[in-house]
């Protein structure tokens, strides 16, 4: 299974740069820059503490597929 992150498609639309997330969850750079590639699962807290920021569910920022 793949996960598919949709972070950086709505950070883009909300106009929020990267430094700007990594402040409003509390992560590292690096964590959110492999989240938008696709290198990393974040944690439970994380996904909910984005989702949180964007107003929208886990479920619609991240989705796994069969690969």
């Amino acid at each position: 299974m793949a996960l598919i992150a949709k972070v950086k498609e709505y950070r883009e639309k909300a106009g929020y740069k990267q430094s700007e997330l990594v402040e409003m969850v509390g992560a590292r750079r690096e964590t959110i820059v492999h989240l938008e590639n696709g290198k990393y699962n974040p944690s439970l807290k994380l996904a909910m503490d984005i989702a949180k920021v964007f107003g929208t569910t886990v479920e619609e920022l991240f989705e796994f597929t069969e690969e």
